[in-house]
Order: C-alpha cells, then sequence, then structure tokens
C-alpha cells in the first residue's frame, strides 16, 4: 500500500469521526511534513481535526514528527523556553521577549523559540530585528548566545523546514490549527522546562499532558482570563503545571505576588519600533505596567528553571535582574554574538 492510499485511509477515519492513534497520527503528519500531501488533503486532515477536536495522542504524534524533522542546537542543562502560541488578538507589548531577557539575567539560560508576527502587529522576531539582533545569523552563533550570553532566539521557520509543505494550505484555511499548538511544543533546543502560553485555555491539560508523554521536567502553561497567552496583570490567569511526573492546576492573581492590577490598555503594544523602544526603557530601570507583568512572567520562568521556591522569590530575583544591569547586559551580549562573523 503506498503511502498515498495509507493516509486516505487516515482521512476517512477522521471524516467518520474517529480519533488517530499515535502511530496514525506519526504516519499522517510524517506524510504531511515530507511533501507527500496534497493540498487538499492536508486541507481535509486540518480541518477534519480541527471540527472534531484534537487528541493528546495526536498532538504526541505531531510533536514527535515535528522534532524528528527539526534542526537542532543545544542548550545548557536546565535551560528553559518563555513562549506563546500567539493568536491572543490583543497586540500587547513583547512580554515573553521581555521576560527571556530578564530570565537570563537572573541566571536561567533561555533557549527562546518563536516567530514574525502572525496575528499581532509585533512578533518576537521583529522586535528583535529592530533592536539590532540578527535573527538570520549562523545556527552556530545562536548556540553560542544561548551558552556565553544565557539567551538565544530560534527563529520557527529557520529550525523547522518542513512546515514549508503546509504553510500555503494553512494561510488558505484562515484559522487555528493543530499546527499552532504544535511548533510551541517543538523547541529546537530540546529543552525539558517551558513557560508555555496558549490562546485558548482548553489546550491547556492536553499540552501539559503531551510534553509529560514526551519527557518535559517541569512545565507551566498558561492562560490569562482577559485572553492574553502570557501570565497578565490584568486579573487573574490559569496555569496548569507539570512538576515531578504530576499535573496540577491553580490560579494566579497579580496581588497575591504583590504586583499592581491594570488595564489591558496598560500593556498594548504598537508597531516594531514602538515595542522595542519599550523593552529597551523596561531594561534601563523603566517602572510601569511592563515592567510588572515581565517581572511575573520572568518569575515564573526562573522558578521554572528552579533558581528559587516560591513565584514571589522568583518575581524578586527578576526585579534584580534588571536593576542591576544583568538583563541588559544578556540583551547586549546576545546582540553582540548574533552580529559576529563566525
Amino acid at each position: 500500500m503506498s503511502v498515498s492510499k495509507d493516509f486516505k485511509g487516515l482521512l476517512s477515519q477522521i471524516g467518520a469521526g474517529q480519533s488517530l492513534s499515535v502511530d496514525e497520527a506519526k504516519l499522517a503528519f510524517n506524510t504531511i511534513l515530507s511533501g507527500d500531501a496534497t493540498p487538499s488533503q492536508m486541507g481535509a486532515f486540518l480541518m477534519g481535526l480541527h471540527l472534531r477536536g484534537e487528541t493528546v495522542d495526536e498532538l504526541i504524534g505531531g510533536v514527535t514528527v515535528l522534532r524528528e524533522k527539526a534542526n537542532y542546537i543545544t542548550a545548557p542543562e536546565g535551560a528553559v523556553d518563555v513562549v506563546g502560541t500567539g493568536g491572543d488578538g490583543h497586540g500587547t507589548l513583547n512580554i515573553s521577549t521581555a521576560a527571556a531577557f530578564v530570565t537570563a539575567g537572573a541566571g536561567v539560560p533561555v533557549a527562546k523559540h518563536g516567530n514574525k508576527a502572525a496575528s499581532s502587529r509585533s512578533g518576537t522576531a521583529d522586535v528583535q530585528a529592530v533592536l539590532g539582533i540578527n535573527t538570520e545569523c549562523d545556527l552556530a552563533l545562536t548556540e553560542r548566545a544561548v551558552h556565553e550570553a544565557g539567551i538565544g532566539f530560534m527563529v520557527a521557520y529557520r529550525h523547522h523546514g518542513a512546515m514549508r509543505h503546509v504553510g500555503p494550505t494553512r494561510v488558505e484555511l484562515g484559522l487555528r490549527t493543530i499546527f499552532n499548538l504544535l511548533g510551541v511544543m517543538s523547541n529546537p533546543a530540546a529543552v525539558k522546562r517551558q513557560l508555555t502560553g496558549v490562546y485558548d485555555p482548553r489546550w491547556m491539560r492536553p499540552m501539559a499532558e503531551t510534553l509529560k508523554e514526551l519527557g518535559s521536567e517541569r512545565v507551566w502553561i498558561m492562560h490569562g482570563a482577559d485572553g492574553l497567552d502570557e501570565l497578565t496583570t490584568t486579573g487573574p490567569s490559569q496555569v496548569v503545571e507539570l512538576k515531578d511526573g504530576a499535573i496540577t492546576e491553580f490560579e494566579i492573581t497579580p496581588e497575591e505576588v504583590g504586583l499592581p492590577r491594570v488595564g489591558l490598555k496598560d500593556i498594548k503594544g504598537g508597531t516594531p519600533q514602538e515595542n522595542a523602544k519599550a523593552l529597551l526603557a523596561l531594561l534601563n530601570g523603566d517602572k510601569g505596567p511592563y515592567r510588572d507583568v515581565t517581572l511575573l512572567n520572568a518569575g515564573a520562568a526562573i522558578l521554572i528553571g528552579e533558581k528559587c521556591e516560591t513565584l514571589k522569590e522568583g518575581i524578586a530575583l527578576a526585579a534584580q535582574s534588571i536593576d542591576s544591569g544583568a538583563a541588559r547586559h544578556a540583551f547586549e551580549e546576545m546582540k553582540r554574538i548574533t552580529n559576529l562573523s563566525n
């Protein structure tokens, strides 16, 4: 039986409302990411999963194949990723990017995965380019930055070239698909510690279960009550945590960790140029809502990196990272290394 016939059989299963096993999902995603499925087949597959609702086994199969096809770099032991799925539609300042620099300044290595803006006005790659970071540098320099500066940035399309096969179909469908979830779980430095924001809380537990199955050690999957794919200071945030093999759920409010509650308008962003200016001001010690929401997210990343025991302690270390100039130094070193000629 040819791969094409196998794939058609899987499409028939999905059309009948049936779920795929991990092995069947691996076959399907391998077919798609090898360029062996037609645009019509890929569209039918993605829409079928979307309408029925993707399962943990299908997530595991998809992440496994995407990871198998990735271009990897190495990262220090205990490195974390600070990333969101995007798609929350709120156009905030670059919170996870700022939190990544602050986390690195606190001594937790960061191998950050991200991309250019899809639904927002300013994705992490967009703002970093304005700041003078060479996001297109040789991958060896990205690896060097993670080890020497304590932070490196991996642009998704440079590490996941196989995604080019499904890209046009995703654009034509014009809706969120399983690939929005697979990407953030396929870090190209194989980190086992992740602070991951999601646009829809229904994916929090399935993603935690997927990452547990795939060997992650400590994970926070988070969603703000305001819809942000970050920990928010506008109200409560939901968290699903993977720690010591157990998955738990809890809620965090800004007040309980000593941060003021603000309105969503207070952390709204703008163009990449405007967001870059705000990020630099933050690294230089500017106080205000942007700093506070960054401290909250960096504090969580520092906790996940096991530099502290509580979120409050993590927030204190994050503040120290900014005020001592360590976060700014991590940024400057990453910028310097990525602009070397190798």
